[in-house]
């Protein structure tokens, strides 16, 4: 029996939220009756227009909120905000991630690399997960199960490693992994009832993946619907011992 059963009713965050697994994720719980309330935050709502759309239509359920994941008040000015509303969350799904933007790409060699893109990947895809697991906690200790998971990659698999480049984003999702494994051992002690994963959602067809599927058979091209089914019923399956793993779409760990 999935963890949501058990509860009533559940509030739900989804982190990065305008679009892509976000926006799905969003999609996918207001179509869930047993979630009651829905926190969805954007770095730019205002032009989140699918977003906005939801939230006008479910304005009792779903609530909008501005965030950035890179600045730490801001973490703490949202939270504050759910925190009049709620006294509890059960749900928490980070969406936010980087792979390309404006002047920045995946590096094939050592030639293409510079300190201040690897600083930007590690501050978007490693450093924001780990300061939300900081200020939700408050969220989260409470008695009834709860889950935070965090949207990672294979690429950032250091055993899986057979092809190199991209170093970047594979070393900012390896240290994601390393940052929530460790986060997830301090909450056993102080929430010992939320389970921190982080998950691997497979090739998804989104903004974020686009420009890099040409070579990807198209059996293992997701779409969003796809990918946010899989993702939650990997979440729902979650047991006890599990907080601190790195699951793959179908439910399989994956190597460190």
């Amino acid at each position: 029996m999935s963890f949501i059963d058990e509860i009533n009713p559940v509030n739900a965050l989804i982190l990065g939220a305008n679009q892509g697994i976000g926006l799905g994720f969003v999609k996918k719980l207001l179509q869930d009756d047993r979630i009651a309330k829905i926190y969805a935050t954007s770095r730019q709502p205002e032009s989140a227009f699918d977003l906005i759309a939801l939230t006008s239509e479910h304005s009792e359920r779903l609530i909008c909120l501005k965030m950035d994941i890179t600045d730490e008040l801001q973490i703490v000015e949202t939270v504050k905000k759910i925190r009049t509303q709620v006294d509890k969350l059960h749900l928490v799904v980070n969406c936010v991630g980087l792979l390309h933007e404006d002047n920045l790409q995946p590096e094939k060699s050592l030639k293409q690399i510079n300190s201040e893109n690897l600083l930007r990947y590690f501050q978007i895809n490693s450093i924001g997960a780990v300061l939300l697991a900081k200020h939700l906690l408050p969220l989260f200790r409470h008695g009834e199960r709860s889950v935070f998971a965090t949207i990672s990659a294979k690429l950032g698999s250091i055993g899986d490693n057979q092809l190199g480049g991209w170093y970047g984003y594979r070393a900012s999702k390896a240290a994601l992994n390393m940052l929530m494994r460790t986060a997830a051992i301090e909450y056993k002690r102080s929430s010992p009832k939320t389970l921190i994963v982080t998950l691997h959602p497979g090739t998804t067809d989104t903004r974020l993946s686009r420009p890099f599927q040409v070579n990807v058979p198209a059996e293992k091209l997701f779409t969003v619907e796809r990918t946010v089914t899989q993702l939650f019923t990997v979440i729902e399956q979650l047991q006890e011992g599990d907080s601190g793993q790195f699951f793959s779409w179908d439910g399989s760990r994956l190597p460190w």
